[in-house]
């Protein structure tokens, strides 16, 4: 009998804590047009296509095979597109960052190096570009041995700025230790910038700061691996509501083949726990971002049947729930896969940059009247 109450006390404080925990106000993310959707049910072929102009920024060579983690942005008059470069597979040593620039996202300059080839065994990580008090800077993962997770990685979250003058990048400095951003850091409506990182554990936090100077960050965890059961975050990205909370959305690569969605009150110092959706993913990056119209749009591999091989877009009218979702119609077999989406809306498109089998970076330049049908569609 002395054994059952203290047990009884640990189930009732159990329960206590468990209903503490914030509950996001919905799992449902996809609601296809205005449906709640069964993913499983989803006849993506019969969704409609989005065309638009296809381009080659950097193609592959026998020395360079390996592009991904691709980033845009259009910056004092022309279009930037930043990416990881390397020999022979991602993420391996001498791996660097290559920038090509377009006056209008369809013909490209030749790809540079950002920096020169690192010497074994250290590699960077393109990681996004980020205009900081009108300063461009082009944010990389720097890390040792193969690939940037795991034990004695060295891992550091670095940046290197443009230099207008000599028209080359110059090191700027260190933003973090241990660290791997997911994009580049957007402004709160507060006033100070946050962004993802994930250590070289996987686990997740959310960077706040970066006002006062480059590496003046605060971390603030988010979920660790595997501390929600099956549940193996990757790659997470956010955006601010109307109403001033965050949404974050994570990868998961525990096998759900969906999307986990978590909220934050207090500009990402707490968070929920990160509960799954109905929105599909085939285990592989997003990107969202709000377009001027006031729509958010996301762009992902939707289709688990076909995993990298089809590109999506869809698109919310809330920022909470999706209601329509069309395939990009890229002009490539479909032996191919398009890794890693990036975009950005200028002059009356939306710009898309992917990878072609990890190997070249390429470009679709969407006009944003085709993406307003597909929001007005029936």
């Amino acid at each position: 009998m002395k054994l059952f109450v203290p047990l009884i006390a640990l189930v009732l404080l159990a329960t206590r804590i468990f209903a503490a925990d914030p509950v996001p106000p919905s799992a449902v993310l996809l609601k296809l047009d205005g449906v709640e959707t069964d993913p499983t049910t989803i006849d993506y072929d019969a969704l409609p296509r989005l065309d638009g102009t296809h381009a080659v920024v950097c193609p592959a060579t026998d020395e360079l095979k390996f592009q991904l983690h691709n980033y845009l942005i259009h910056h004092d008059g022309k279009y930037w597109c930043f990416f990881s470069h390397g020999p022979v597979v991602e993420d391996v040593p001498t791996q660097f960052c290559s920038y090509a620039t377009s006056a209008d996202g369809v013909t490209w300059s030749a790809a540079k190096p950002v920096m020169p080839r690192p010497a074994e065994p250290y590699a960077y990580i393109a990681r996004g570009l980020w205009v900081r008090d009108g300063e461009l800077l082009a944010l990389v993962a720097h890390f040792r041995d193969k690939g940037a997770f795991g034990v004695n990685k060295e891992l550091q979250l670095q940046a290197f700025a443009w230099d207008k003058a000599s028209q080359a990048w110059k090191f700027k400095g260190k933003l973090f230790d241990d660290a791997i951003n997911n994009f580049a850091p957007q402004r709160l409506a507060s006033g100070p910038w946050l962004m993802t990182r994930r250590d070289a554990r996987f686990n997740v936090y959310m960077l706040l700061g970066g006002v006062k100077a480059l590496d003046d960050w605060q971390s603030f965890p988010v979920i660790k691996r595997l501390e929600v059961p099956k549940f193996v975050p990757d790659e997470p990205f956010w955006w601010q509501l109307p109403d001033g909370r965050l949404h974050a959305l994570f990868r998961d690569n525990g096998g759900s083949s969906r999307l986990y969605q978590a909220f934050s009150s207090d500009d990402g110092r707490t968070w929920t726990r990160p509960t799954i959706t109905n929105f599909p993913n085939s285990s592989s990056k997003c990107y969202p971002l709000r377009l001027q119209n006031g729509v958010w749009a996301m762009i992902g591999n939707a289709n688990p049947k076909w995993g990298r091989r089809e590109l999506y877009l869809s698109l919310s009218e809330d920022g909470l729930t999706f209601n329509r979702m069309a395939r990009l119609n890229i002009p490539s077999p479909r032996a191919t896969t398009f890794q890693y989406p990036h975009a950005i809306e200028h002059d009356g498109h939306l710009l898309i940059a992917f990878s072609n089998k990890k190997a070249v970076t390429e470009t679709l330049k969407v006009p944003l009247a085709e993406i307003e049908k597909l929001r007005k569609s029936p």
